[in-house]
């Protein structure tokens, strides 16, 4: 596999140009997560959509549903808190628009909570994660998402930091309030926009986020 950080006769200057404030260009795709890589058990994998629904019932796919959910690929960048972005990446995957069409969220709904393997969590606003790029991601430049690179699913939200898109995503959660996920409860920025430079908690401005 190449690597899809740069597109095909891009200059330099232009990969600049696409960078956020204090990014750098990668190559190559560092391992990047806390805690362990879980074992993946198919006949136990499931996918959940739950909370503030339209009908106020949970939806759930299998590992084989959702496998045969429609498959589209988007080619976007990926910033990581850490400094470093890649460029032009071409993910393969499940919208999040396919899944809010197939789950439809109650119309009061202004976030939703994504949920990963080990209890991990990420707090999205609606409107990230309706985007037309947000993509439940099975794929990497047409081959499947190693392990340790979030293998069965990870979320891909092109436009936030990626601590935003976790890896070994389990469902997602409609809410019409906002809550901290996981790292936002530990010092991150509550909406990790990269074109602000939104890492941390304390740059945050009034109504961008729940009180820590």
């Amino acid at each position: 596999m190449g690597h899809p950080d740069s597109r095909a006769g891009e200059a330099p200057e232009e990969d600049a140009r696409r960078l956020p404030p204090g990014q750098r260009a990668q190559r190559g795709w560092p391992v990047t997560h806390y805690g362990p890589v879980p074992r993946f058990r198919p006949e136990r994998w499931e996918f959940r959509v739950f909370g503030a629904t339209a009908d106020g019932d949970k939806r759930c796919w299998n590992h084989e549903e959702f496998a045969a959910l429609p498959h589209e690929t988007v080619v976007a960048d990926l910033h990581c808190v850490t400094k470093f972005s890649m460029l032009g990446v071409e993910w393969g995957g499940v919208r999040a628009a396919t899944i809010l069409a197939l789950a439809p969220p109650a119309p009061g709904v202004t976030h939703v909570m994504v949920w990963a393997e080990y209890g991990y969590s990420a707090n999205l606003r609606l409107a990230d994660f309706a985007a037309e790029s947000t993509l439940f991601a099975t794929h990497r430049a047409g081959e499947l998402l190693t392990a340790e690179h979030g293998f069965p699913l990870r979320l891909v939200v092109p436009q936030l930091y990626a601590w935003k898109g976790p890896k070994w995503v389990r469902g997602v959660e409609y809410m019409t309030t906002d809550r901290r996920g996981f790292w936002e409860e530990r010092g991150y920025h509550n909406v990790g926009d990269p074109w602000r430079e939104q890492r941390y908690s304390y740059q945050e401005e009034p109504g961008d986020g729940p009180e820590l």
